[in-house]
């Protein structure tokens, strides 16, 4: 029998999780054992889990799971350096260069497991079945906002954190903006037609921003693009991957530019495409922008796990997308799990 085994996220400020109780339910309709581990910060409550009949086991068990269960989890794994001999669903954020991501690749290699990266579940047109990505533009965007904000007041962003809706975000980020007086920043979004493109465009017209939408026409001609120099704010909405062009260069550091605000909702600080290449690490809940210039100023907003703004809408709706394909694990040879297991062997360290 198919095990799924519901692990617990352990990185601070993740309260998402991709099954909910409705899907938990299908997933044991159709014949499959499912676990969930009891969580001290999951937004969806374990209630529902125990009604949909889930068995229910401690936080943070995953390690003692049986070996042939599937951990599904999101977000990174704790960096402690033992081998992983399980097979993982989750976000590995390993096949891009990244360097924390090479260490992940070398404990899958030296426990057995296999990684099936989230972010690779791809159908046969290579379009993946499931993303966030909407909720990490519309959280990425109002978190620039928030920059931009703080910059009208001569601060650098504050902490920033949970929302219980984006209704309630919208409240709050609109009377911050209201409370300055000032007319409304101008944008550009570059990656406008994707799923993140979108969430971040929604934001800023819902908070009466001007919108400059780029997509893939818009860029391919490799660059510079001076115009994004010429906006106050600019969100990264795109899958950074070789051939991207580089968006903002280093030494717009120093130009004369209206630019003072990056939104770098992609987030890949570390990967050998970025096309953000003005600042070197993810910025936090706690400390949401990086100053990488002074004169003139600029911040960057470049949170890595911005769905969580808002986790029980983010979560429901990833959910809903990722259930057809949990559906179809009692078959890992084929369909989005093969194509997954095909790439993670592709970068498995020789």
């Amino acid at each position: 029998m198919t095990h799924l085994w519901v692990r617990a996220e352990q990185r601070p400020n993740e309260e998402r999780v991709g099954l909910t109780p409705e899907g938990a339910r299908a997933l044991l309709d159709a014949g499959l054992k499912v676990t969930v581990e009891e969580s001290s910060v999951r937004a969806i409550p374990l209630q529902g889990y125990v009604d949909a009949g889930c068995e229910i086991a401690p936080e943070n068990s995953w390690p003692e799971a049986p070996k042939d269960a599937i951990i599904f989890g999101l977000k990174e794994l704790p960096e402690d350096g033992t081998p992983l001999p399980h097979r993982h669903i989750m976000f590995g954020h390993a096949f891009k260069g990244q360097h924390s991501g090479k260490a992940l690749l070398e404990r899958f290699k030296a426990g057995g497991g296999t990684l099936y990266d989230l972010e690779y579940l791809v159908d046969e047109t290579g379009r993946r079945v499931a993303a966030f990505g909407y909720w990490a533009g519309y959280a990425g965007a109002a978190v620039t906002l928030k920059t931009w904000s703080a910059q009208q007041r001569g601060e650098l962003c504050g902490p920033v954190g949970v929302y219980s809706g984006k209704d309630a975000l919208l409240a709050d980020l609109g009377a911050e903006i209201d409370a300055l007086d000032v007319d409304r920043p101008t944008a550009m979004v570059i990656g406008a037609l994707g799923r993140v493109g979108t969430g971040s465009a929604d934001l800023c017209e819902a908070m009466g921003v001007a919108v400059t939408k780029w997509d893939m026409n818009e860029t391919a001609s490799g660059g510079p693009f001076p115009e994004i120099l010429a906006h106050d704010l600019f969100l990264n909405c795109i899958f950074a991957r070789p051939g991207t062009p580089v968006f903002v260069p280093r030494n717009a550091l120093n130009q004369d530019r209206q630019l003072t605000a990056i939104g770098d909702v992609a987030c890949d600080p570390d990967s050998d495409y970025n096309p953000v290449p003005v600042y070197d690490r993810a910025t936090t809940w706690d400390a949401p922008a990086l100053r990488v210039s002074d004169t003139p100023i600029l911040d960057v907003m470049a949170i890595d796990n911005l769905p969580s703004m808002l986790p029980v809408e983010s979560s429901e709706d990833y959910a809903a997308q990722l259930l057809a394909s949990l559906l179809t694990l009692t078959d890992l040879e084929s369909g989005v799990w093969g194509r997954a297991e095909t790439t993670f062997k592709e970068h498995l360290p020789g």
